[in-house]
């Protein structure tokens, strides 16, 4: 649940600070397929978190800005919350991880020292 989570906080904030990007470059920076893109899109505006604008471009016939609703802020900022404790506690794990490692490389050495230089 996590992982689609992370995605759909990532989609609202990527959406937030820019609504003028295509579905393809969404799913590029996001590192999911086109068609997840599009189904993320679709739930999102299903359950009222995004408004969808068309509007014509010289270059396209047709492109979408998504626009993040007030139920699609409140949204992300309770995503953002709960991404930032699942990273803070990811975080911890890591640091301490890392210190055991550490201590280990530590001991591993000195073992090593104190071995017989003929073995």
């Amino acid at each position: 649940m996590s992982q689609q989570e992370d995605i759909r906080f990532r989609l609202l904030r990527m959406l937030q600070d820019n609504p003028n990007l295509s579905q393809r470059e969404l799913a590029e920076a996001l590192g999911i397929s086109l068609g997840k893109a599009n189904y993320c899109l679709r739930s999102l505006l299903g359950k009222g978190m995004i408004k969808i604008q068309n509007f014509k471009n010289s270059r396209q016939k047709l492109a979408y800005a998504y626009f993040l609703t007030p139920a699609g802020m409140a949204e992300k900022t309770a995503l953002a919350a709960r991404f930032l404790s699942r990273k803070m506690d990811e975080y911890e794990r890591l640091k301490a991880e890392i210190e055991s490692l550490k201590t280990e490389l530590k001991q591993t050495t000195q073992n090593n020292r104190n071995l017989p230089k003929n073995l």
